[in-house]
């Protein structure tokens, strides 16, 4: 599926009269597993919040798939994992199974009832996500990382085309989230998924992604991880010894 997945231009966005991003401009190509990178308070989640069009921006354009703003649709095309979850409440007494379901209903009409193809779906994702054994769980019985994995199964179940995921490995501890770096690398190489992972670790995700979007509420650098490392630019940015860190470390 080749072309532009995401095509963002001259991009502005306040909250009040703060400004928070300013004049961003970058493209995601079909295939791209694309890391956002920067420190806290850079604008990485209003970045997203904008693409998705959760949040209106003050100037500038956002299309999808081709499709400029009003015209897009197709949401059932985009998986979503946001950094706060405001519509899960643990003690609902939904099981895991129940909860990685509930990706699917964006694209049925009604009535909404779940076939035989769609259980397949789930438990697919729910091997994916190796929560195949809790599926029978109810989700405030999980874990901090087990619970976040049942969310991504959740995001991933409809076979989106465009995954993006926003801080996603906070409750991992460190075995988990290299599996689930691998795990998301698997989406993007053998089953061509577009991926956008938010994250403040520049080194850790640049084992993985395509390309890094370094983001301190402009666009600091867009491009590979190798050309982020040659980058007299980013050395300059960082200074030589951190710059060092983060490329040592991918090595």
């Amino acid at each position: 599926m080749p072309g532009k997945i995401i095509t963002v231009e001259h991009l502005n966005c306040r909250y009040n009269s703060v400004e928070v991003l300013s004049d961003i401009s970058f493209a995601v190509e079909a295939g791209d597993y694309v890391g956002f990178v920067g420190p806290n308070g850079s604008g990485k989640t209003t970045l997203v919040k904008a693409i998705l069009r959760l949040i209106r921006q003050e100037s500038g354009t956002v299309s999808l798939f081709g499709k400029n703003p009003g015209e897009f649709s197709e949401w059932f095309r985009i998986g979503y994992l946001p950094q706060k979850l405001s519509f899960l409440n643990p003690n609902f007494p939904a099981t895991v199974k129940e909860v990685v379901s509930l990706g699917l209903f964006a694209k049925k009409r009604f009535p909404k009832r779940l076939e035989k193809s769609d259980r397949i779906l789930i438990d697919e994702a729910m091997r994916l996500m190796d929560i195949t054994d809790i599926r029978d769980a109810l989700i405030g019985e999980l874990s901090g990382g087990q619970r976040q994995r049942v969310l991504v199964a959740r995001a991933i179940v409809n076979g989106p085309e465009l995954l993006i995921l926003d801080e996603p490995t906070t409750a991992f501890d460190p075995e988990a989230r290299e599996q689930f770096y691998h795990t998301l690398q698997d989406l993007n190489r053998n089953r061509q998924v577009t991926i956008i992972l938010v994250t403040h670790d520049s080194a850790t995700i640049g084992k993985y992604a395509s390309k890094l979007l370094y983001l301190d509420k402009k666009v600091i650098f867009f491009g590979s991880f190798d050309a982020f490392c040659a980058s007299e630019h980013m050395t300059s940015y960082f200074g030589e010894f951190a710059q060092h860190l983060i490329c040592h470390r991918h090595d």
